[in-house]
């Protein structure tokens, strides 16, 4: 086994996700507010998934337990109960129960750090691995450290003491590295000796800060890994804050992608959710959304304010400005749009072609097929090769229950028809414009339901007479 793969397999990781987040202003628990596409703790969890396997990241909570669980539970972590809000020291404390009796590392992590990378904490990891240090912990450099605990280092680089900010003196106050709050412990020392964190004479909190005062206290080092960049640690405490980490991580994911071959215009107008993937030669214009777990092929052209959300297309598909794609998939060289709509497990077939206002709920459109202008599919099967004709309306819904309609390969439905559902079209046969369909057509036939039209010349001055 190799070192670092060792390191990964006795690393545990504790992220806390107990909080109420009240400066939040919200009825929701803070760490399932999204940003970049994910709940706040889902990226915590991303990043943490570097250093440890999911087996064996745990997360604390409390506050809407249920809720922040039931999110985090399809990805096969566990959770340990904090009752009570006494504290982050009390939050893993949380844990011991279940963790005493395991050696490696244990890293503690925050469920409102969205912009923490997986390259940092490989760096602590391995710091904290080789250092013989009972604990290492992240600091960084503010420059204005108001509200944030000082971090005190000596000659040799080892933290002496954390200084939180309503209690340090002048001297202190000036200090500009700051405490991130984010720990590697080694496992046994946390466990043997958190049990001595004490509540704190004002709040009434276990603190974790306190334990590297502990520690220090019974001859063992603390360590510090320094990180230039702040903005990497920043919590998440009011929504303006959240709108901060929404932006960077959305300027990252842009970035990422046009550094694989993807183009994207005015990208920062662009809203790309972190779990998006796009081929090469893609161009995406201004204003478009790509959401959800969308994926994009190859030399794609994604046109000016589409939304995407969970759409699969393959390469060459043209998504005209302003259309609206979900839950659906669009084969190779098909083009939607401008102002399209698919939903509900819509498919359009390979060479396809939707046109504008043409909307299509859990309809499959085959292979060739054309529908342009002005149209509703729903609960439909729609044969390779068929054209659709401006204004037709499949009339899938009785008032009780959903129907299907079936139109076969080639067959031509003319403008303005209503295909009352359930009906089937054969193939190479004919609609005639205007028609209301409510019987089944036989391949190669001519179906007309309209009334017969009456022309009355001089209807006009024989009104106007009377």
């Amino acid at each position: 086994m190799s070192l670092v793969n060792k390191a990964m397999v006795d690393t545990t990781v504790v992220i806390l996700a107990a909080g109420l987040g009240t400066r939040m202003r919200s009825k929701r628990a803070k760490v399932l507010h999204r940003a970049g596409g994910l709940t706040l703790v889902e990226h915590v969890v991303a990043a943490a998934a570097a250093v440890a396997p999911l087996d064996r990241i745990i997360a604390v909570t409390g506050h809407q337990a249920e809720e922040v669980e039931a999110a985090l539970a399809p990805l096969g972590m566990s959770f340990v109960r904090q009752v009570g809000q006494k504290g982050t020291g009390h939050a893993l404390a949380a844990c011991r129960e279940r963790l005493q009796n395991e050696d490696g590392l244990l890293m503690v992590l925050y469920g409102d750090t969205p912009l923490l990378s997986p390259v940092t904490l490989q760096k602590l990891r391995d710091l904290q691995s080789a250092s013989g240090a009972a604990a290492t912990l992240i600091t960084t450099t503010l420059e204005n450290p108001s509200g944030y605990g000082r971090v005190i280092i000596n000659d040799k680089g080892d933290v002496t003491a954390i200084v939180e900010d309503k209690v340090a003196t002048p001297q202190q106050k000036a200090i500009q590295v700051i405490n991130s709050g984010i720990y590697c412990f080694q496992a046994p020392l946390l466990w043997k000796h958190i049990v001595e964190l004490r509540p704190n004479p004002v709040s009434g909190e276990l603190y974790l800060t306190d334990m590297c005062e502990i520690l220090t206290k019974h001859g063992y080092r603390v360590g510090a890994l320094h990180i230039a960049d702040p903005d990497e640690l920043l919590g998440i405490n009011t929504r303006v804050e959240l709108a901060d980490a929404d932006r960077v991580l959305r300027e990252r994911k842009c970035r990422e992608l046009m550094l694989e071959g993807v183009t994207i215009e005015r990208p920062e107008t662009v809203t790309i959710d972190m779990h998006v993937r796009v081929g090469v030669e893609t161009v995406v214009e201004p204003f478009a959304r790509l959401l959800g777990s969308t994926e994009i092929g190859e030399e794609c052209r994604i046109g000016a304010g589409a939304i995407l959300e969970s759409a699969v297309l393959a390469d060459r598909v043209v998504v005209a400005p302003y259309t609206m794609v979900a839950n659906s998939r669009i084969e190779t060289g098909a083009q939607v749009g401008p102002f399209a709509r698919l939903r509900m497990d819509a498919q359009v077939g390979a060479d396809a072609r939707i046109g504008n206002f043409v909307e299509l709920k859990k309809t499959k459109l085959g292979k060739g097929a054309k529908s342009q202008h002005l149209a509703y599919l729903g609960d439909s099967e729609i044969g390779a090769g068929a054209n659709i004709g401006a204004g037709t309306i499949t009339c899938n819904y009785d008032g009780h229950n959903k129907h299907r309609t079936k139109i076969g390969e080639r067959a031509f439905i003319g403008s303005n028809s209503t295909l009352v559902a359930p009906v089937e079209i054969g193939q190479d046969s004919y609609v005639g414009a205007g028609s209301v369909i409510t019987d089944d057509v036989p391949a190669e036939a001519l179906a007309l339901g309209r009334g017969r039209q009456v022309v009355k010349p001089g209807w006009v001055k024989k009104k106007a007479a009377k």
